[in-house]
């Protein structure tokens, strides 16, 4: 099998291709990633000297270099190159747009063009806008996105859709709900936060800090994408979520009494424009039709990922260098 996997140096992208490794070891693997701030070649240094990986630094929007790529035969594409960050979003609403928009069609195109046997468009829940105190977003919820980086992904997967109904390609969306876990960039709230309470310098914490997400550790989103790719029904849509709400003011107490810095820490900022107030994820579609169960609980996950954290300050430090360089918001 050859696998295009679009963004693959960047967070859930590296995990996605470190778990595609472990499980298929004979696959070949396309790696497209256009490498800014959030891409990592570090996230996957030790695949670089094995002959069935294959990284092309490049943006997905610049078809002349993706063409030679898809006429390579590739067999399915899992596209998680995007910008992702809510907060560049609206400083940049128009770099959002052109990638997440216009790569996706572009992508879209060159898989249909070259026959490509499945596309996989890994999205997100906050397409679906954002919940009050009870209920979980499920596969019909419509779609109301509340920033331009949620706007710009929903019409990414609309597109998606549009190529199945249009054109009958076999294609599948994955909305998630909020990933950690290793190679995260630490502008998220938990890296963020571990970086930050080690430093022991103040933790910023937005608005009343009560803003509520579902975490999904991103070993188990990658399983989850693994059983779409392979057996998703085409057009369908599938949620992956972890069934761990947690207010963010929780998260972060959860990282101050791991690594043992006291509460004392937590600053509280002014909050954010358009910050959706309760997001949760009902996934009982894929796990009725795809068997989908995730290893991981929240605490479990928390841990890993916090010791990950702590056992890889030359990675931490790495990006922190590229960002003071000019790599920030």
């Amino acid at each position: 099998m050859k696998l295009l996997v679009t963004g693959g140096a960047g967070f859930i992208g590296s995990n996605f291709i470190h778990y595609l490794r472990s499980n298929y070891p004979a696959a070949q693997i396309f790696n497209v990633d256009a490498l800014t701030y959030a891409g990592n070649l570090l996230n996957l240094q030790v695949l670089q000297t094995d002959a069935n990986y294959h990284f092309i630094e490049a943006n997905i929007t610049d078809r002349s270099v993706l063409e030679p790529i898809f006429a390579e035969g590739i067999d399915a594409v899992v596209n998680f190159a995007a910008e992702s960050h809510v907060d560049r979003s609206i400083l940049q609403p128009e770099v959002f747009v052109t990638t997440n928009i216009m790569g996706t069609q572009i992508l879209l195109d060159l898989a249909r063009q070259h026959g490509t046997a499945k596309f996989v468009q890994v999205s997100t829940d906050e397409v679906y806008g954002t919940l009050g105190d009870t209920g979980q977003f499920s596969e019909n919820t419509p779609l109301a996105p509340n920033s331009p980086y949620s706007a710009s992904k929903a019409g990414a997967d609309l597109l998606v859709r549009a190529y199945n109904e249009t054109f009958g390609m076999n294609v599948n969306i994955t909305r998630c709900s909020n990933n950690y876990g290793p190679y995260q960039y630490p502008e998220k709230l938990i890296p963020l936060m571990i970086q930050t309470a080690l430093d022991d310098k103040p933790l910023p914490v937005y608005g009343d800090g009560l803003n509520v997400r579902d975490w999904l550790y991103v070993e188990d989103h990658c399983s989850a994408i693994d059983l779409v790719l392979h057996g998703g029904r085409p057009g369908e849509v599938y949620n992956i979520g972890g069934n761990n709400e947690r207010s963010n003011i929780h998260v972060v107490q959860t990282i101050l009494a791991e690594l043992g810095k006291p509460e004392s820490l937590i600053t509280y900022v002014k909050d954010r424009p358009g910050h959706d107030r309760r997001y949760a994820i009902n996934a009982d579609k894929i796990r009725a039709e795809l068997g989908w169960q995730p290893k991981f609980d929240y605490q479990s996950g928390m841990k890993a990922t916090i010791q990950w954290y702590v056992d890889n300050l030359d990675w931490l430090e790495q990006v922190r260098s590229r960002a003071s360089l000019g790599d920030q918001p």
